[in-house]
């Protein structure tokens, strides 16, 4: 087994791609080349860049990895509120993903909080 894949924020971060991908089935097909792509993209862009960073000879490097990962996950909650204000999500969808973009976040900063003290 892989580093990255003994990791919570990894773990996390599939869920997170995995309910994108659920929610985004019923957007719009107009979306299918706008939100919808770039919402997906940017869910995974956060894993694997989580896996890639663990992959890399050094802290510093890994460091660099999570922040794009931290990006990638202010990409994807600026996403779903302009879905939900446009009316393509609900607001109890939003609200769960929400929760789980929250718990991302948390464990995103801790991974990065850990690897700046190693620096």
């Amino acid at each position: 087994m892989r580093i990255h894949q003994k990791l919570e924020v990894w773990h996390e971060s599939i869920k997170l791609v995995k309910l994108i991908y659920e929610v985004t089935k019923s957007f719009p097909v107009e979306e299918k080349f706008g939100i919808t792509s770039q919402i997906r993209r940017a869910s995974v862009s956060i894993a694997c860049n989580i896996a890639e960073g663990a992959a890399r000879k050094s802290d510093k490097e890994y460091l660099r990895f999570a922040y794009i990962s931290r990006g990638s996950l202010s990409e994807v909650e600026t996403l779903l509120i302009i879905s939900k204000e446009l009316g393509t999500l609900r607001e109890t969808e939003f609200e769960s993903i929400e929760k789980v973009c929250n718990r991302e976040s948390a464990l995103l900063n801790g991974l990065i909080k850990k690897l700046m003290s190693s620096l």
